[in-house]
């Protein structure tokens, strides 16, 4: 090994996805002064493959984007063909829509915090974040028939409807879980050796997150109020009524945090949902031919702000589509918060922005 640098990946069982970090430590040998990333291992050529497709077999193929933000990718491809043809959609499908993307947001925020757990070689607590998302992956796959591709969005509405027993399904498995969340809280807001391990680790600053433009509940966690959902509400959200979740220290527990607490959130916005769900049409009841235009559309994925850029020239195929996901935000800030830290914990500074690195590369 070069004794100046320390070389973790690409292909490591402490990362979640390959990347190739290049670290040069500092004098003490332990700590890090500097990293050096590359990816690039997992590219696709996604954003060619759809141009030979048709908007309606693009629907497919933006959902194998990233199995985390799975429902993200063809609902906000949706919104961009929607504003070109100018559809007003059905307003139950407006509040399905917040359905299926909440509860995949709890079932994503509940996976990073497992790998979280198992970071810092806490099985016990890594155990009790999977068996709680398992509630969540049996419910979508009551509802949707898969545990992580859902399908559920269509151009002009969705594809599935609910039912009162699927309704009253939603409900029982929010209220059994609440509580485990609230203890999880607890647990990050109290425990000293918790604390201990992943406080002031991966710190980025309010200034530096201005500064690098990163996203989602990374943005969040240090005291950046950016969330899609309340800044340029779409679909049902500004219908509903949620909190912001900001936390002010910048490091990995805040990071935790902000996924802890934006579950309870997400649990809020469910209940208002199916509480609130206009009956009517799920989907509008004639195919639409698209025509030439271009437009932005953007959401809120767990990871943070997705945006779609889509251009259409009157055919049935898409002229131009390109995307921006989270962690391409996220990914520059990295440089900043490893700087200083142990060596060690490179994987678990990495796994508190939730990095997708195949969403990246597409």
């Amino acid at each position: 090994m070069d004794k100046t640098n320390v070389i973790l990946g690409p292909f490591d069982v402490a990362l979640e996805e390959p990347v190739y970090f290049k670290i040069e430590p500092n004098s003490d040998g332990k700590t890090i002064h500097s990293v050096d990333m590359i990816n690039g291992f997992v590219h696709r050529g996604i954003e060619s493959i759809v141009l030979q497709r048709n908007f309606l077999q693009n629907l497919i193929i933006t959902e194998k984007v990233c199995a985390l933000c799975s429902n993200n990718h063809p609902f906000t491809y949706c919104m961009a063909v929607e504003k070109i043809a100018g559809l007003s959609l059905p307003e139950r499908a407006l509040y399905l829509r917040v359905v299926a993307d909440e509860i995949k947001r709890i079932a994503s925020h509940l996976f990073n915090l497992g790998m979280l757990s198992h970071l810092i070689h806490n099985k016990t607590l890594m155990t009790q974040f999977l068996e709680t998302r398992e509630d969540f992956q049996d419910l979508k796959e009551a509802i949707w028939g898969n545990r992580m591709d859902l399908s559920a969005n269509t151009i002009g509405g969705v594809k599935f409807d609910l039912d009162e027993k699927l309704i009253a399904s939603i409900k029982a498995t929010l209220d059994k879980n609440r509580s485990k969340i609230e203890a999880f809280i607890a647990l990050f807001e109290t425990d000293p050796t918790l604390i201990a391990r992943i406080g002031g680790v991966g710190v980025l600053s309010y200034e530096d997150a201005l500064r690098l433009g990163v996203v989602g509940p990374v943005a969040r966690a240090s005291g950046v109020n950016n969330d899609v959902r309340k800044r340029a509400p779409y679909a049902a959200y500004a219908n509903l009524h949620f909190d912001v979740v900001l936390q002010q220290d910048g490091d990995v527990l805040s990071r935790a945090k902000v996924r802890l607490y934006e579950i309870l959130e997400s649990m809020k916005l469910l209940h208002q949902a199916l509480d609130s769900m206009p009956t009517g049409d799920i989907v509008l009841p004639t195919r639409t031919l698209i025509p030439e235009g271009e437009a932005v559309s953007r959401t809120e994925a767990p990871r943070g702000e997705l945006v779609y850029y889509l251009k259409t020239n009157g055919t049935q195929k898409p002229e131009r589509m390109k995307w921006r996901v989270p962690t391409y935000m996220n990914w520059e800030a990295l440089k900043v918060m490893m700087p200083n830290n142990n060596i060690d914990d490179v994987a678990l500074i990495f796994n508190s922005i939730d990095p997708c690195i195949s969403c990246t590369e597409r």
